[in-house]
C-alpha cells in the first residue's frame, strides 16, 4: 500500500489549509485554502506543488476562505477534476469565491493607485490574485455529496462526508484506502465544532481511523466561561447606546452573522434591548444568509424549534441589508446608536475597514469582536491592545471600547478536541496535529502525548510523510 501525506498549508499556523494525499497512485488535495497571516500571504502568489493538472480530486470541508479560496488558482494552474463537497459548502462557496475575486480585483486597483502616489512598489505583485473570470470557472467542477455517502474517487480510495458542526454544510472527511486485502482509514477533521451551539448539529465522532489530521486552533486553551453570549450582547448593545456611539462587529459572513443575527433576535424578542437600525453589510453575508433559509434541514434541534416558534431569526425586526457601496456608506450618517455587522472578521479587507476608519477613534463606540483573530491580522492587533493601528493606509488612533466575546468560537476547544478524539476504541497509527499557530498545535500535541502516549507529530509546512 503506498500512502503519502504533504502539509501544504495550515502547517504550524492557522490558514491556507492544504494536504496532498497519495494514496494508490491517486492525489487528492482536501482543501485548498488562502493564507490570511501578514506574515504567509507570499504563499498565495507560489507556483502550486504538486502541478495542479497532476491532482486527482479536491475534497472541501467547508466554505471558509482559509479552506476554499485558492481553489480559482488552482483550476486556472490546470486543475481539471472534481471538487466534492456537500451542497450547502457548494452554494455558499461559490458567494465567497465570488467576493474574494472581486476584493482581488478592487484591492489591486486601489494599491496600484497608491502606490503610484506614494512612489513605492508593495511586496506583492499588483494584479489580482485571481479575477471574477478565475472564480467562475470553478463552478462547473463542484460535485455535490451527502453525509454519510460514501463516493468512489478510483484506485481502492473512496471518501465519505460526516457533519463536523462547524459550519452549515462543513464536513469531517473520512478517506478509505484499499489494495491486496488491506485497509487503511484516514481522517480529515477540517474544523471541528462544538457542541451544543445553535443552528448547526453537533460534530460526527468515530471509534476508528489508521491516521488523523485533527486542527488546533484553540488547542492550547479551554475556552473561559464568559457567561451568556446573549447576556454579553445585549450589555454591549445597551452601555454603548447609552454612552451615544455606535457597536462595529467585524464578523465572518459565514455562520458567525447568522448566530450574531439569532442573539440579537431572541434579546428583541425578549425586550432586553430596544429596537435599533441593524444594518447586514456584507453584501455576502446576506447571499449567505438566504442559503441558511433554505438548507433548514441542516439544523439543529434547538434551530428547528426556534423556527417553528417564530419565524426565521434572519428576518428580525430592523434589520436592513447594505448591499450597493452608497448603502453602506450612508450608514455612517445616520444619527444615534447604530449595530454594524460587516465583514471580514479579522479585518484584513471588505466593508468592516471602513466602518473601523469612522469609529475606532471615538470612545463613545464599540467594537465587538466575535470570532478567532489570527496572529498577524488587524482585528488580532486591535484586540492585543495596540493603540494606534493602519487602516487603509492611514494611522488611527484606537479609542474605541474593545471588546471581545470568545464564547461565540465555532472551533472546539482543547478538552473538546481531545472529547472527540477519545471516542477512537484503538490508538491511530498516527496523530498529526494542523490548522493551529505553531504554540497552539505544539501544546496540544504534548497534551494528547502525555494523556495517551499516541504517535503525535505537529507537521511543518511541507513536511511529506509517508504512512505505512
Amino acid at each position: 500500500m503506498q500512502l503519502k501525506v504533504k502539509f501544504l498549508g495550515a502547517a504550524q499556523n492557522v490558514t491556507g489549509s492544504r494536504h496532498l494525499l497519495q494514496a494508490n497512485g491517486t492525489r487528492l488535495l482536501v482543501d485548498c485554502g488562502f493564507f490570511q497571516e501578514r506574515q504567509f500571504k507570499a504563499r498565495n502568489w507560489d507556483p502550486f506543488d504538486p502541478p495542479p493538472d497532476s491532482i486527482d480530486a479536491v475534497l472541501l470541508t467547508h466554505a471558509h476562505l482559509d479552506h476554499c479560496g485558492l481553489l480559482p488558482k488552482l483550476v486556472r494552474e490546470g486543475f481539471k477534476g472534481k471538487i466534492y463537497c456537500t451542497a450547502a459548502t457548494a452554494e455558499i462557496v461559490q458567494i465567497i469565491l465570488l467576493d474574494s475575486a472581486k476584493i482581488q480585483e478592487e484591492d489591486a486597483k486601489y494599491k496600484r493607485k497608491r502606490h503610484k502616489r506614494e512612489g513605492r512598489k508593495g511586496p506583492y505583485p499588483e494584479v489580482p490574485l485571481y479575477t471574477t473570470k478565475d472564480a467562475e470557472a470553478c463552478l462547473p467542477l463542484f460535485s455535490q455529496v451527502e453525509y454519510r455517502k460514501s463516493i468512489d474517487i478510483g484506485d481502492g480510495v473512496e471518501a465519505t462526508f460526516y457533519d463536523a458542526g462547524h459550519v452549515l454544510g462543513s464536513s469531517i472527511i473520512r478517506v478509505k484506502v484499499r489494495q491486496e486485502g488491506q485497509e487503511r482509514i484516514i481522517l480529515f477533521s477540517g474544523d471541528i465544532g462544538r457542541p451544543d451551539r445553535p443552528i448547526v448539529c453537533d460534530p460526527t465522532v468515530f471509534d476508528k481511523a489508521d491516521y488523523v489530521l485533527i486542527e488546533s486552533t484553540y488547542g492550547d486553551r479551554v475556552h473561559e466561561d464568559t457567561g451568556d453570549i446573549k447576556e454579553l450582547i445585549g450589555e454591549v448593545i445597551n452601555s454603548t447606546r447609552k454612552a451615544g456611539g455606535n457597536i462595529i462587529i467585524p464578523s465572518f459572513a459565514l455562520e458567525r452573522s447568522q448566530e450574531v443575527l439569532y442573539y440579537i433576535n431572541e434579546l428583541l424578542l425578549e425586550g432586553t434591548i430596544p429596537q435599533l437600525k441593524i444594518f447586514l453589510d456584507s453584501p455576502m453575508a446576506t447571499r449567505v444568509t438566504r442559503v441558511f433559509k433554505h438548507h433548514a434541514e441542516l439544523f439543529d434541534k434547538e434551530m428547528t424549534e426556534f423556527v417553528k416558534r417564530h419565524k426565521s431569526p434572519f428576518d428580525l425586526p430592523g434589520l436592513e441589508m447594505a448591499g450597493k457601496a452608497k448603502e453602506s456608506k450612508a450608514i455612517n450618517h445616520i444619527k444615534g446608536t447604530v449595530i454594524v455587522i460587516a465583514g471580514s472578521g479579522m479585518c484584513t479587507g471588505g466593508r468592516v475597514k471602513h466602518h473601523l476608519v469612522n469609529n475606532i477613534a471615538g470612545p463613545q463606540n464599540t467594537i465587538m469582536f466575535v470570532g478567532y483573530q489570527a496572529f498577524g491580522t488587524l482585528g488580532r492587533r486591535i484586540v492585543d491592545g495596540e493603540k494606534r493601528v493602519r487602516i487603509l493606509g492611514r494611522n488611527y488612533p484606537v479609542r474605541a471600547r474593545i471588546v471581545r466575546i470568545n464564547g461565540f468560537s465555532a472551533h472546539a476547544d482543547r478538552d473538546e478536541l481531545f472529547k472527540w478524539l477519545s471516542t477512537l476504541k484503538e490508538p491511530p497509527r498516527k496523530l498529526f496535529v494542523v490548522h493551529g499557530e505553531a504554540e497552539s498545535a505544539c501544546s496540544f500535541g504534548d497534551y494528547v502525548r502525555q494523556k495517551t502516549g499516541w504517535h503525535v507529530t505537529v507537521p511543518a509546512y511541507q513536511d511529506e510523510i509517508v504512512l505505512d
